[in-house]
């Protein structure tokens, strides 16, 4: 019935043998040794092809016969039989394998049954005679072959399940394997890592201990090249004190040897001298009477030549009248020369050079001539202009000043006397201007001197003065004469408290200025004319008053300066300026409202500021907000300059008069 367990037996007739034996264990197979059960696969016997199903199928044929049994009709006898059949295949399946050899202490052949097994399947009468002598198990011998089987297939199972414990415990055994190959790696990583560690110690204790050393022989290198250098400074110490010691010693022998030479010449000079008295004496005496006898010689041969010449000159007239006009004339030329110098540097000076005094002036002289020769073309070649170009005046001074200016150039046609003018008002209202404007009208020359010039000049201002209106005389087109700041030197001399050398310079004015001129015209310009001498106004023709501009007047410098130094730099392109898009014209007339009370230079200094924040801009472009921007700070500057001049006190005559 091998067919129903799937078991290939060998030859017919022989039984299964017992299972192989387990393999022995390799000493140090638990303990992960590199030897154990892993190193060899399982060996093979002829249970490995054994088919599980062959269970299922043996019991299944026990059960058919089993069945065919009871329906054989059996007796009594043979259901017991039966019965006891059915208790030996179960005792046959519990039963262990088959004995390959004898074993000590058992009753058991090779390839027979174990004894329990056979004395159970005895008892029952399943096994033949040569196993059992019991009629009862002879009469049953037909079953017992398959209850061997069984006995063996329960043994086969019984193998396999060892066989899985077995595989099991190999697969433990190649768990603790790989544990124990993971602990020593584990083990070997942190050995290697604990050399490494050791290794870099090592390293960094070698190479400090290679640092010290090195420093060690650094500073011993050091002490010995000290303990050198002092042993030379000592030797060159050494050595210097016995140079200076020998030239002490070598100097003091010369010292000594000198003293001594120097004695002994004496000895012997005065040793001579002693000896020769006599005879030095009388070459004394013969030379002294030989320089005698020589001065008196000489003496009597020059008066000799003397008398002699002087007699001869006395005694011919034509000499002595030759002589006497010979020494006149040198005289006269030295004189004349000497004068002459001096008035030709006067002249020269008068006619070419320029007043200390003056600061800006309109002639032209030879230097200027040759330094800016075109400038100079054009001036000579320029025609008068009109005299309130670019001045903004109300229109009763308006109409006044250019009555002045027609006047001076008609006087000046008519080689008539000029008259003196004086112009009065607060600061930057336009007098300076204006006097430009009236000497380029009348087409006279203009000079500028300022009264704080005078003072400084101490002794040298009436000299000064004087070369000013000897210049001023010199001029052919006429000089307009202006003095700016009049008042700072033609102070009253009765009360002011005044220096006597300005009080000489101012009398020098008043001398050179008391009557009318043709070739000058005096024009004075001041803030304070109330502090005038009373001469200076005795010698005033005409008075004329520059007030503050108004309202119109304002619009006007608004209009005139924006054009001037914004609205012409930005038409032609050639400045970094532009101008955004807004009304130029109500914008100036909204200037010219807010400014009241500003004066004329004010304005264009307002002007100015527009300009220079165009170019402080990024893009140059001057925007209406810069404009409202710099005229806030225009009249915030204006009114705190109100504010210091109330300070001062009233009855200034720079005052601005209140709008």
């Amino acid at each position: 019935m091998s067919w129903l367990f799937g078991i290939n037996k060998g030859p017919k007739g022989e039984g299964a043998g017992p299972p192989p034996p387990l393999p022995p264990t390799q000493p140090g197979a638990e303990g992960g040794g590199d030897r154990g059960f892993g190193d060899r696969p399982a060996p093979k016997d002829k249970w490995s092809n054994f088919d599980p199903t062959g269970l299922e199928r043996a019991a299944k044929a026990a059960r058919e016969l089993e069945h065919s049994r009871e329906c054989g009709g059996a007796g009594r006898a043979g259901g017991g039989r039966s019965g006891r059949a059915g208790e030996a295949g179960t005792l046959a399946l519990a039963a262990p394998r088959r004995c390959r050899q004898p074993l000590p202490g058992r009753d058991c052949a090779p390839g027979a049954p174990p004894a329990g097994a056979v004395s159970r399947a005895g008892r029952i009468g399943l096994l033949p005679s040569p196993f059992c002598s019991s009629p009862a198990v002879r009469s049953g011998s037909g079953y017992a072959k398959d209850a061997l089987n069984l006995a063996q297939m329960q043994e086969q199972t019984l193998q396999l399940e060892q066989q899985s414990k077995l595989k099991e415990y190999e697969a433990a055994v190649e768990q603790l394997k790989s544990e124990q190959i993971r602990a020593q790696a584990e083990e070997r990583r942190k050995t290697l890592s604990e050399e490494t560690r050791q290794h870099q110690a090592r390293a960094q204790y070698q190479d400090k201990l290679a640092r010290q050393r090195y420093e060690d022989q650094l500073k011993q290198q050091q002490l010995l090249n000290e303990e050198n250098l002092r042993k030379q400074e000592e030797s060159v110490q050494k050595q210097e004190a016995m140079r200076r010691a020998t030239v002490e010693r070598e100097m003091e022998l010369r010292h000594k040897n000198e003293l001594l030479r120097v004695e002994a010449e004496a000895r012997a000079r005065t040793k001579a001298e002693r000896e020769n008295a006599d005879i030095i004496r009388e070459q004394i005496r013969l030379k002294a009477a030989e320089h005698r006898q020589t001065v008196l010689e000489s003496i009597r041969t020059a008066g000799t030549l003397f008398g002699e010449g002087f007699r001869a000159f006395v005694t011919d007239w034509d000499k002595v009248t030759a002589t006497v006009a010979g020494l006149t004339l040198l005289a006269v030329g030295v004189y004349s020369a000497k004068n002459a110098t001096l008035v030709a540097g006067r002249f020269i000076e008068a006619r070419l050079g320029k007043p200390s005094l003056v600061r800006e002036t309109s002639r032209i002289t030879v230097l200027e001539a040759l330094r800016h020769p075109i400038q100079v073309s054009r001036r000579l070649l320029s025609r008068p202009q009109d005299a309130l170009e670019g001045v903004v005046l109300s229109p009763s001074l308006e109409a006044r000043v250019r009555d002045i200016a027609i006047a001076t150039r008609n006087t000046r046609k008519n080689r008539s006397l000029y008259r003196n003018i004086l112009m009065y008002g607060p600061p930057g209202t336009g007098k300076t201007l204006f006097a430009k404007k009236l000497a380029l009208h009348s087409g006279m020359d203009y000079a500028i001197m300022t009264g704080g010039d005078v003072a400084p000049m101490g002794r040298e201002g009436v000299t000064a003065m004087h070369k000013l209106f000897d210049w001023a005389n010199t001029s052919r087109r006429g000089l307009l004469l202006f003095v700016d700041e009049a008042d700072a030197f033609l102070r009253k001399r009765a009360t002011e408290k005044i220096s006597e050398d300005l009080r000489a310079t101012l009398n020098a004015f008043l001398y050179r200025t008391g009557q009318h001129s043709n070739k000058f015209m005096l024009v004075l310009a001041s803030n304070q004319p109330e502090q005038f001498d009373w001469a200076i106004n005795d010698r005033i023709n005409e008075m004329v008053h520059f007030d503050l501009p108004g309202q119109e007047e304002r619009e006007r410098l608004v209009r005139m300066y924006f054009d001037k130094y914004v609205l012409k730099p930005a038409t032609e392109g050639k400045q970094r300026l532009k101008l955004a898009q807004f009304d130029f014209g109500r914008k100036c007339s909204e200037v010219a409202r807010l400014t009241e009370g500003m004066s004329g230079r004010e304005i264009a200094q307002l002007a100015v500021s527009w300009q220079a924040t165009a170019y402080a801009s990024e893009d140059g472009v001057l925007t209406e907000a810069m404009m409202d921007t710099r005229v806030q700070d225009a009249v915030q500057q204006h009114q705190q300059k109100m504010c210091w001049l109330k300070a001062e006190g009233p009855g200034r005559g720079d005052e601005p008069s209140p709008s």
